[in-house]
């Protein structure tokens, strides 16, 4: 079977940021913007990987939520507990620094786990736990 990951979605609350931190934090290539009704949906990726890409969405527009439901959506999203991503690097201390020093929320400094990886952790700016984890190390 051949099947690899094509697009997943992000949730974000100010376009612009989200848009800067992906753009010019992680390095990843603008791949397309759609405005509709004063909503963004952008979608980005990185450059070496053209076939997978991320789209930071507006949630309030996700089709049929109540109101009650983006209530819900939008707390979670403060909380940091409704989206997450793992992203890989060859150097995950280079990057670490960098995106601290882009002024990213810190969750966690690099760290060697128990179950065979070196990675950090980050909020993007809607909240989004980002984790990034160093691709050149042995696994369990």
């Amino acid at each position: 079977m051949d099947i690899a990951i094509h697009t997943t979605f992000l949730p974000h609350t100010d376009p612009d940021a989200s848009l800067a931190f992906y753009r010019d934090v992680l390095g990843f290539e603008v791949r397309g913007e759609v405005a509709v009704g004063g909503l963004r949906w952008i979608t980005v990726g990185p450059a070496d990987t053209p076939s997978t890409s991320i789209v930071l969405f507006p949630p309030s527009a996700t089709p049929g939520l109540t109101e009650t439901e983006r209530r819900t959506v939008a707390e979670m999203m403060a909380k940091g507990s409704y989206a997450s991503i793992v992203l890989s690097t060859a150097d995950v201390d280079a990057t670490f620094e960098r995106v601290l020093a882009a002024g990213a929320e810190l969750v966690q400094e690099p760290v060697d786990q128990p179950y065979g990886v070196r990675d950090c952790a980050f909020r993007d700016p809607a909240g989004t736990m980002v984790r990034i984890q160093q691709t050149d190390r042995p696994q369990s």
